[in-house]
């Protein structure tokens, strides 16, 4: 543990930054949130990111950049466009530079408050193939942001080698289990907790749900 350690976890309201922040309340004496608005379909993610910060009592704070959306073309930014991933291609619903930007401003933030410490959720086992959730990409932004601002940042990623039913019994271990699945909204569609049940993202932490409880059910009768 690092409690004389400050830390910035980029923050969506989602199952994964969530599980984050618990995870960074644990490890560092303090810990402050960044949210990103960035022309997502949804501004009932802020909201719901605004809402968490505050019952936690975890300062947080909200960057415009709807310039992003702006300049993509993507399912997340435009209403017009249908949440999907062909075959070879990557998801409708991929942002182009999105983690790069939102880890290069929340190190830009942390520094600007002394601190060493940026937390993300991205993760490289159950994923939908995106480039910059990849550990290396990762890897390779911790190095340049630290030779950017001469500064020793250091990215963690609790959630990069684990697959959802991993991070749900994470949340558990945090004492966080019911809180994230009743509070977080992960659904490409807007509905908080459990979601539509149809879109890609709802069917995922769904099915990490699933397994999990398995696994907890079968621990319990040994």
């Amino acid at each position: 543990m690092l409690k004389n350690e400050k830390a910035i976890v980029v923050f969506s309201g989602g199952q994964d930054s969530t599980t984050c922040l618990f995870w960074a309340m644990k490890q560092f004496g303090e810990v402050e949130a960044v949210t990103f608005d960035y022309g997502q379909r949804h501004s009932l993610e802020i909201e719901c990111a605004r809402e968490i910060a505050g019952e936690l009592g975890i300062k947080h704070t909200v960057l415009d950049m709807s310039l992003l959306g702006q300049l993509t073309q993507n399912a997340l930014t435009r209403s017009d466009m249908a949440i999907e991933q062909k075959e070879g291609e990557l998801p409708s619903t991929f942002v182009d530079g999105r983690n790069h930007l939102f880890l290069s401003f929340a190190a830009v933030m942390a520094k600007g408050i002394s601190a060493k410490h940026v937390i993300t959720g991205v993760c490289e086992t159950d994923f939908s193939g995106y480039p910059d959730c990849r550990d290396v990409f990762v890897k390779s932004l911790n190095v340049t942001l630290n030779l950017a601002m001469d500064y020793e940042f250091v990215i963690h990623t609790p959630l990069m080698w684990i697959d959802k039913a991993a991070t749900w019994k994470l949340a558990d271990e945090l004492g966080a289990f019911n809180f994230i699945r009743e509070r977080t909204l992960t659904c490409y569609n807007g509905i908080i907790g459990h979601g539509c049940g149809e879109c890609p993202a709802c069917k995922l932490r769904q099915a990490g749900l699933d397994k999990y409880l398995q696994e907890r059910e079968g621990t319990n009768q040994r």
